[in-house]
């Protein structure tokens, strides 16, 4: 844990002044860093029968995509407004600097598939909690949640609802 905690950098007022921001990018450009990582927040979920990995953007994509593959699922992205190319859904909701919208096609998960939703971070839990909506929406059946860092002070699992069911690999 401490080789992934040396690989993540604190940047103090960001995007806005009293936010500490937790910068991923000397992980991810670190090749025994980022498997380290994915195997993490992949390894809890081996063996459940995941079929889809579910991100949000943007880097919900990062990991998302590794996590999928290491489970051999396929992956759902889940975007910002006017993004998606077909029919989507989306669900509103607050987030620690203000109000967003996520999407996601109207026929990305059939109704009973077994779902993983994957993040880098949960923070206050709004865009987690969002992708949760979207996935009950399309009745897909969520197995979890996992990220790679908990801010545990901003409370996100509790937004989030998944209690138990979301996995971090890091606190902080």
């Amino acid at each position: 844990m401490q080789q992934l905690l040396a690989l993540i950098r604190d940047v103090p007022d960001f995007p806005r002044p009293g936010v500490i921001f937790k910068d991923i990018t000397p992980l991810l450009a670190d090749p025994a860093g980022l498997a380290m990582a994915v195997e993490l927040m992949a390894n809890p979920f081996r063996g459940k029968g995941v079929e889809l990995v579910v991100g949000a953007e943007s880097r919900g994509f990062i990991f998302g995509t590794a996590v999928a593959q290491a489970l051999s699922a396929g992956f759902v992205p889940v975007r910002k407004p006017g993004k998606l190319p077909r029919p989507t859904i989306g669900v509103e909701y607050a987030l620690e600097y203000g109000a967003d919208r996520v999407e996601i096609h109207e026929d990305a998960i059939r109704r009973g598939q077994r779902v993983l939703l994957v993040d880098d971070v949960v923070a206050t839990g709004g865009t987690m909690h969002a992708c949760v909506q979207l996935i009950d929406r399309l009745g897909g059946v969520l197995l979890g949640a996992s990220v790679l860092i908990e801010i545990g002070f901003l409370q996100g699992r509790q937004a989030t609802r998944l209690g138990d069911s979301l996995h971090a690999a890091l606190r902080f």
